[in-house]
C-alpha cells in the first residue's frame, strides 16, 4: 500500500492552486499513486454549502476538508487540497490533525502577487469587487495570512505550471512523467 498524505495548496484566488493540484494529481495517477482532488469550490458546493465566508465559517470549512483529507491519507491516498485557507491558525490546526494521526502533511504556498491574480481573475471575483458587487475578497479587503514556514513556495507569477507541478512532485518524492506536454496556462 502507498503512503497516504495531504497536500494543502494555499494562496490567493486565481493564484493557480487548482490548476497545479490537478496536474499533480494527473501525474500521480500516471505513476500509479492513488490520489483525490478536494477542490475548495467543489467542497463548498457539495460538503460545506451551509457555510459562508466569515472567519468562523472558513475555519469550519477547512476543518471538514481536513477530516476528509486525513481519512483518505490513512487509506493510502494522496489528498490534494487546493483551498485559499487564509488563516495561519486554521492551517496549523490542519497540520496538527495530521501529526496527531502520524500522517504526512505538506503545505504549499501558491504565491502569486495580487496584481497577477487580478489579471488572471479566473472566476471574475476581482472584477466583481471592482464593480462593488463583492466584498470580503481574500487578499483585498479580507485577510490572507501568508504561511510562515510552508514546505514549498511556488512563485506562479514567474514559474510555469509544469515547473510548479514538478516542484510539488519532487517534494512528495513522486516519480512523474514529462510534464511539458501536459502543461496548461494558469487557471
Amino acid at each position: 500500500m502507498f503512503d497516504g498524505m495531504t497536500v494543502l495548496f494555499t494562496g490567493l484566488p486565481s493564484s493557480g492552486k487548482s490548476t497545479i493540484a490537478g496536474l499533480v494529481g494527473q501525474e500521480l495517477r500516471r505513476a500509479g499513486r492513488p490520489n483525490q482532488l478536494l477542490d475548495g469550490d467543489v467542497v463548498r458546493r457539495d460538503l460545506c454549502s451551509d457555510l459562508g465566508f466569515s472567519a468562523v465559517d472558513r475555519q469550519e470549512n477547512l476543518r471538514r476538508v481536513g477530516f476528509v483529507a486525513a481519512m483518505l491519507a490513512r487509506h493510502g491516498v494522496v489528498a490534494l487540497v487546493p483551498m485559499i485557507a487564509p488563516y495561519r491558525a486554521d492551517r496549523s490546526a490542519l497540520r496538527a490533525r495530521h501529526a496527531s494521526q502520524d500522517l504526512r502533511y505538506y503545505e504549499v504556498h501558491v504565491a502569486a502577487p495580487l496584481e497577477v491574480c487580478t489579471m488572471r481573475d479566473v472566476k471574475g471575483l476581482y472584477r466583481e469587487y471592482a464593480l462593488g458587487k463583492l466584498t470580503g475578497l481574500t487578499g483585498v479587503d479580507d485577510p490572507y495570512e501568508v504561511p510562515e514556514s510552508p514546505e514549498l513556495v511556488l512563485a506562479t507569477g514567474e514559474e510555469t505550471i509544469a515547473a510548479c507541478a514538478r516542484s510539488v512532485l519532487d517534494l512528495l518524492g513522486a516519480t512523474a512523467v514529462d510534464l511539458s506536454a501536459n502543461s496548461r496556462e494558469h487557471g
